[in-house]
């Protein structure tokens, strides 16, 4: 979950909500609308959507799926937050619920089981606090297909972070980590090691200061949203050159904003790393269309800078199904 602007919801009361559902007609009939690229008349293509959360800013369930049809998500994997604490990893309690009201393991799991065609599930908790590696194990065991959000406020190679590697490599599953300078998952120079240490544990990189350093330019970590041309050769992007164990989650407002800061780069970007860059579209907003979507958006952009359809269902759909062998 990245730091993108949140929606207003005391401005959408329920009124707005009903009115949304009757026009779309989504959460009655069940169909997946149409959306950019397809036939007219044939189904559109799938998209896995790695990135999304129950309760995220106050958004009711019926909202949730309704924005997930509307946005073309055919299989959306949920993220849950830790348990709330007042911990210095928590940012004193202010990072509770992944900082969005983001619910935890039993509701994410909850909402899965209720509609196991389109929405699995990760496994998450606060990494110091005690038990943290049995609740993930425990979510693991039901079913999780990786460990996430984790968007703590420790050092990416502290104790408790490699207790949480560790129980990754054990059980075969991703982890993915919210890289945001100064708050969560600190020491991103530091990282490099991490990833030739578990070799053998695929991670996936996410949020503001793992975008900003596709930028070889990026010098002041301070800047989370950097705009201009981008220089390859940055820390993230030499990460993904040397470790084949690394992915990319493109959502939120920091991978839109990758996406489409430098459009040539992207292009070239997209080719290169075509095989580990995944589709999420961590979105708050009701609507799931259109300009004020951010993973409608997010979704467009993909499809616009793809060099080719072979990349473009990579990246929207086959990478994913691959890795989380869906």
């Amino acid at each position: 979950m990245s730091g993108m602007a949140r929606v207003d919801l005391s401005s959408r009361g329920a009124i707005r909500r009903r009115d949304f559902l009757a026009a779309s007609g989504v959460t009655l009939c069940g169909t997946i609308l149409p959306v950019a690229g397809a036939e007219q008349g044939e189904p559109a293509d799938p998209i896995i959507d790695i990135h999304q959360h129950v309760g995220y800013s106050g958004r009711p369930d019926d909202v949730l799926l309704a924005h997930q049809r509307a946005m073309g998500a055919t299989t959306t994997i949920l993220l849950p937050a830790g348990r709330p604490v007042q911990l210095p990893s928590t940012l004193d309690g202010k990072a509770n619920g992944l900082q969005a009201q983001a619910h935890g393991n039993d509701a994410c799991h909850a909402f899965a089981t209720a509609h196991p065609d389109a929405y699995r599930f990760a496994a998450n908790e606060v990494p110091d606090v005690a038990g943290a590696t049995d609740e993930i194990a425990r979510g693991l065991a039901r079913g999780a297909l990786l460990i996430a959000e984790q968007k703590f406020g420790l050092q990416c190679d502290a104790p408790e972070m490699l207790a949480i590697y560790q129980l990754a490599r054990r059980h075969r599953v991703p982890v993915l980590l919210h890289w945001q300078f100064g708050a969560f998952n600190h020491g991103f120079e530091r990282f490099g090691a991490i990833l030739s240490s578990f070799r053998d544990v695929a991670f996936i990189g996410h949020a503001q200061t793992w975008w900003a350093n596709i930028d070889k330019g990026h010098l002041d970590q301070s800047v989370l949203y950097p705009k201009g041309p981008v220089t390859p050769g940055g820390l993230t992007d030499r990460y993904l050159t040397e470790h084949p164990n690394l992915y990319g989650d493109l959502s939120a407002g920091s991978g839109l904003n990758a996406l489409t800061r430098d459009e040539p780069f992207t292009r070239d970007f997209l080719a290169r790393y075509q095989d580990r860059l995944l589709y999420g579209s961590d979105c708050n907003d009701h609507d799931g269309r259109g300009p004020g979507c951010q993973g409608a958006q997010t979704i467009a952009a993909i499809r616009r800078l793809s060099g080719s359809r072979t990349i473009e269902r990579k990246l929207l759909h086959d990478n994913a199904r691959q890795l989380f062998r869906l």
